[in-house]
C-alpha cells in the first residue's frame, strides 16, 4: 500500500469470529467509493482458527486482510497486550485518517487504545450496548472503547441514551441500525439447507429431523461453561429438551474441553441432540432458519433471531441487545433450568413469540455508517 497516496486510508480491525459479520457489510460499501476512501483491513488473529476464519471471510465475501498479526490465543491481558504491540508499527507505516473497529472482543479495544494515543481518530460500530455486567469481558471491553472514540455508531435507540448517560457528547453518537442485519439479509439466500450441513457433518445420523422441528443450541460464554456445576446442569436441561424437541448443537471449542474434563460428554451422547464440530457463517444461517428455536448464550444470535422471526431462549442472566427482549423474539432466562424447561415447553405448544424488525434493521447500516463518516471525516 502507498501511504502517500492522495486517497485518505481507513484502516479496519477484526479480531475474531463476530467482527466478520459486521465488518463484512462496511467493507463493501467502502469498496463502492475507491476514489473517495482507501480501505485496509486488518486481521489481528485474535480468532486463531485458519480454516474457519478463511471459511468465513470467503462467505461473507471479505477480500484477504492486508495485514494478519497472527496474535493467537492467550489471557485477556496476554492477547490485548500482543494486539496493541503489534498493531501500532502498522499504523506508523499505513497512516490513516482514521481506525474503525466493531464489536466488542479484545482487539477493539487494544487497536483503540493504540490509535487514540497516536492522535487517530477511533470509529466504533456497534456503540452503547450495555449488559450492565461489569464480569463480562465485553462488557469491559464496551465501556472503555466508547470513551476513547470519535464516532459511535449505534444499532438501536437505548444505545445513544446509554452514552449520554456515561458522558459522550451528543453529536458524536449515530444511529445507524445494524450492520449484522446487512449481513444476515445479503446472505440468507445464500444460506445452506440444514440438511445438508446434517448430511456433511452428522455422520452416523439416526434421527430424521425436519424443517420447523428442531431446536439450534449454541453454549460458549465462561460463565455457562468454565464451570462444571453450571455446565452440567445446563446440559442435563439439554438432554431432557431433546425430548420433546431434537437438538443441533455445533459445539464451541472451549465448551467440548470443559465438557471432556468434567466427564459430561455422556449427556451429548442422546440418540436426539446432533453434536457437530464448528460451522461456518452460510451453514449456521441454514441451521437458524430452519429451526423452531434457538437455545443460545450467544449476542449475535439473539439479534439474527429477532431479525429471522425465530423465537430465541438466552441462557444469560442479561442482555446487552434488550431491544431483542423489548421488540423481538428473544426471551431472558438464565441458568434456571426449570425456567427454561417453562419457556421451551411454551415456545413448542404456542410457538413462541413473534416479535417485530426493530427499527433501522433493514440491511442498509453501512450505507448509513459510510455517508456520516464521509461528511464527518473526509
Amino acid at each position: 500500500m502507498n501511504s502517500n497516496s492522495s486517497i485518505p486510508t481507513l484502516l479496519c480491525v477484526v479480531g475474531a469470529r463476530p467482527n466478520f459479520m459486521k465488518i463484512a457489510p462496511i467493507f463493501s460499501e467502502l469498496k463502492k467509493y475507491p476514489q473517495v476512501v482507501r480501505p485496509y483491513l486488518v486481521h489481528t488473529g485474535q480468532h486463531y482458527d485458519a480454516a474457519m476464519k478463511d471459511a468465513f471471510f470467503n462467505q461473507l465475501g471479505i477480500p484477504e486482510p492486508d495485514m494478519d498479526l497472527g496474535v493467537g490465543s492467550g489471557s485477556h491481558a496476554v492477547q490485548t497486550a500482543q494486539v496493541m504491540l503489534h498493531f501500532e508499527p502498522v499504523l506508523d507505516e499505513v497512516k490513516p485518517f482514521a481506525v474503525l473497529v466493531v464489536g466488542d472482543v479484545n482487539s477493539t479495544i487494544a487497536c483503540g487504545l493504540v490509535a487514540v494515543k497516536k492522535h487517530i481518530p477511533l470509529i466504533h460500530v456497534e456503540s452503547g450496548l450495555r449488559s450492565n455486567d461489569r464480569y463480562m469481558p465485553e462488557e469491559i471491553n464496551r465501556v472503555l472503547t466508547d470513551q476513547i472514540s470519535e464516532l459511535l455508531f449505534t444499532t438501536e435507540r437505548l444505545a445513544e441514551k446509554n452514552l449520554e448517560n456515561e458522558g459522550i457528547a451528543p453529536d458524536k453518537i449515530h444511529f445507524v441500525g445494524n450492520v449484522m442485519i446487512d449481513s444476515l439479509l445479503n446472505n440468507v439466500k445464500k444460506a445452506k439447507p440444514f440438511y445438508e450441513t446434517l448430511g456433511e457433518r452428522g455422520e452416523g445420523l439416526k434421527l430424521p429431523i425436519k424443517e420447523k422441528e428442531y431446536a439450534v443450541l449454541t453454549l460458549h460464554r465462561p460463565s455457562n461453561v468454565d464451570d462444571p456445576e453450571t455446565l452440567g446442569r445446563l446440559l442435563k436441561a439439554i438432554a431432557e429438551i431433546s425430548l420433546h424437541l431434537p437438538i443441533i448443537f455445533p459445539i464451541h471449542p472451549r465448551t467440548q474441553k470443559m465438557a471432556d474434563e468434567a466427564g459430561l460428554t455422556e449427556l451429548l451422547e442422546g440418540s436426539r441432540i446432533v453434536v457437530l464440530p464448528p460451522v461456518g457463517y452460510l451453514e449456521m444461517l441454514g441451521l437458524v432458519s430452519s429451526s423452531k428455536l434457538v437455545l443460545t448464550d450467544s449476542g449475535g444470535l439473539q439479534e439474527e433471531t429477532t431479525a429471522l422471526g425465530i423465537p430465541c431462549i438466552t441462557l444469560r442472566e442479561n442482555t446487552e441487545r434488550p431491544i431483542t427482549v423489548e421488540q423481538g423474539t428473544n426471551t431472558i432466562v438464565g441458568t434456571d433450568t426449570e425456567k427454561l424447561m417453562a419457556c421451551v415447553k411454551a415456545t413448542i405448544a404456542t410457538g413462541g413469540r413473534s416479535g417485530k424488525i426493530p427499527e433501522y434493521w433493514d440491511g442498509q447500516a453501512a450505507e448509513r455508517i459510510f455517508s456520516v463518516i464521509r461528511e464527518k471525516m473526509l
